[in-house]
């Protein structure tokens, strides 16, 4: 009987690494058919002039790469895209601030019900969002112009384009932020608070001193995350202004999808894919030492 025992109990860990080994080798098979490859091929099509309805694939060597950091276009959009990212995500904590805190404090009631209220943009796809956006932009029949107002051509305006961008985008996600900063105050020690307010601290001091600080580490983890997110911002453009007025909101991604299938310039395309990708890179290897640090601290 302890035979067939051990027998048995050796079956199942062999079965088990079995399909432990099953789940890993699709695991990596995966990774690299959906990211190792797709990273090489525009790595090694950055290098050539690659055009596959003329079946052009000619080597250029590295004129692709200096055709990207001398192209005025380019250094355009890097900036529409760091201006746009910083902004958006700025509002974005900001207004996660306010509301989570305002939703923590006693004066709100019903807070489940604003909770799912303001997360439900969130969750709505990006493309519904933007179309609903590009009729209340209208400038003739819009809402946003008669809310305020005026006649402003939001979307064929040097002036407004990107910002109507910008107000689409900080709609659509500042819900995000209010559920994970609501989140983290509800963990906060509260024996803190309580001695605080014994001392005497008023509201905004409390708030200052305390929940700021303790909340370090998930506003850090909001700003990481949305900057990263911000930086491959492509529906919005797309569907608002296709990159104008001229090319006022072209953004690195939207600048990458124009070269490629909009001029079926693919090899000058992967060059700039691959320059955003190490820029993001580098920026999600910061954030991640920066975090680093402050987890230490």
């Amino acid at each position: 009987m302890a035979h067939r025992s051990n027998e048995k109990n050796a079956l199942g860990s062999r079965s088990e690494i079995i399909l432990r080994n099953i789940m890993v080798i699709s695991l990596i098979a995966f990774f690299t058919v959906f990211f190792v490859i797709p990273i090489i091929m525009a790595l090694v099509g950055s290098f050539f002039q690659w055009n596959p309805l003329k079946l052009q694939f000619n080597f250029l060597g590295i004129e692709n790469w200096k055709g990207v950091f001398t192209s005025e276009l380019f250094w355009r959009s890097m900036g529409n895209t760091i201006v746009f990212a910083v902004a958006a995500t700025v509002f974005r904590v900001i207004l996660g601030l306010a509301l989570s805190h305002a939703l923590y404090s006693r004066l709100i009631r019903h807070k489940t019900l604003y909770r799912t209220f303001y997360y439900l943009p969130t969750i709505t796809p990006m493309i519904a969002v933007a179309f609903v956006w590009k009729f209340i932009f209208d400038p003739q029949l819009g809402l946003l112009n008669k809310i305020l107002n005026s006649d402003i051509n939001w979307l064929f305006d040097d002036r407004y384009a990107l910002i109507a961008i910008l107000i689409l985008t900080i709609w659509k996600d500042f819900g995000y932020a209010v559920v994970i900063l609501l989140g983290g105050m509800y963990s906060l020690p509260k024996d803190c608070y309580e001695a605080a307010e014994i001392d005497g601290a008023g509201a905004w001091q409390r708030f200052w001193r305390l929940t700021l600080p303790l909340l370090k580490p998930t506003i850090l983890f909001i700003v990481i995350t949305s900057l990263i997110s911000y930086f491959q911002t492509y529906i919005p453009v797309m569907v608002l202004t296709q990159g104008g007025p001229g090319t006022q909101t072209y953004l690195a991604t939207y600048l990458i999808y124009d070269e490629a299938f909009v001029k079926y310039n693919f090899g000058y395309a992967s060059a700039l894919s691959f320059v955003l990708f190490l820029f993001i890179a580098v920026l999600t290897g910061i954030s991640f030492k920066v975090s680093g640090k402050n987890n230490a601290s």
